[in-house]
């Protein structure tokens, strides 16, 4: 089973978006940034059921430790799929640091959701269902949430940070919180796992908040000396190329860190920056 997301295209527009600037804000930076991948129209159709999968990973630490996405971002990706006519908005993850409702609180995600009509749901453990991964390579089976392969849009919006295990958490990493057994991926060999997981948990967009960046002592933190500002927000169909963007922050390129190289291997998409369409937007 898998969502039917398509061959990765942004027909009106680049194929990834960058937006910087101070000025305009997360929230604005957010909008640019999609707007410039064919708008949210795109991937929202009216009445559709979407799924917004932040990294809410631990209860711990306020958005300014950048552990956390970033809530405008989130916020700002509910009122559009909302504006685009979407019949429902649930905004969920499965944090390993805490439980979901104090992480959910914490983040400050929860309230900035509600307050423009999105609502965030509790991942039931009732709703994982066993999943095979035809093709792989380290992980060939696992329990994935049930809705999230059912959707009509799943929008991934990962934070860009340090990963004591996998060097980077980034778009492919982030839909680990999306299953129920993640000691399996690090059993199994972590990054190839997370290619694997990434050919049957797809998402129709991604969107990187790098915002904030979390460059050490990842991926929950704790000091604001590890925390560095880049006003930044990636946007692309392709979590390969978003991923292999969001490691330039870092001064890394996709093929340092293995799952991205490992997806690219896959076909799931492109780490070679330079053959694709990408869109700079600076405010």
């Amino acid at each position: 089973t898998e969502t039917g997301a398509e061959e990765p295209t942004s027909p009106q527009g680049a194929y990834l978006a960058v937006a910087r600037g101070q000025a305009p804000g997360p929230e604005e930076l957010t909008r640019r940034a999609i707007a410039a991948v064919g708008g949210i129209e795109h991937y929202v159709k009216q009445g559709a059921d979407v799924i917004v999968k932040p990294n809410i990973c631990n209860a711990y630490h306020s958005p300014e430790y950048a552990s956390t996405t970033n809530p405008a971002v989130v916020a700002a990706i509910v009122a559009l799929c909302l504006e685009a006519g979407a019949g429902s908005v649930r905004v969920m993850d499965f944090p390993f640091g805490g439980t979901a409702q104090n992480a959910y609180e914490m983040s400050g995600i929860a309230q900035a959701v509600e307050a423009v009509g999105g609502q965030m749901e509790l991942m039931n453990s009732l709703k994982y269902q066993e999943v095979a991964i035809p093709n792989a390579k380290a992980l060939n089976r696992t329990q994935v949430y049930a809705d999230i392969l059912t959707a009509d849009t799943v929008i991934n919006v990962p934070i860009a940070k340090h990963h004591s295990g996998a060097g980077l958490t980034l778009g492919m990493k982030n839909l680990m919180g999306t299953i129920l057994n993640r000691g399996a991926l690090h059993a199994n060999g972590l990054h190839q796992s997370i290619a694997d997981l990434s050919t049957v948990v797809k998402s129709h967009l991604t969107v990187i908040d790098a915002t904030r960046i979390l460059v050490a002592n990842g991926p929950t933190g704790g000091s604001l000396n590890d925390v560095r500002e880049m006003d930044t927000v990636i946007a692309s169909p392709d979590v390969v190329a978003a991923d292999a963007f969001a490691a330039t922050l870092f001064n890394m390129i996709g093929a340092d860190i293995g799952y991205i190289k490992f997806a690219d291997q896959l076909g799931l998409g492109t780490m070679d920056l330079k053959s694709i369409n990408i869109e700079e937007i600076d405010a």
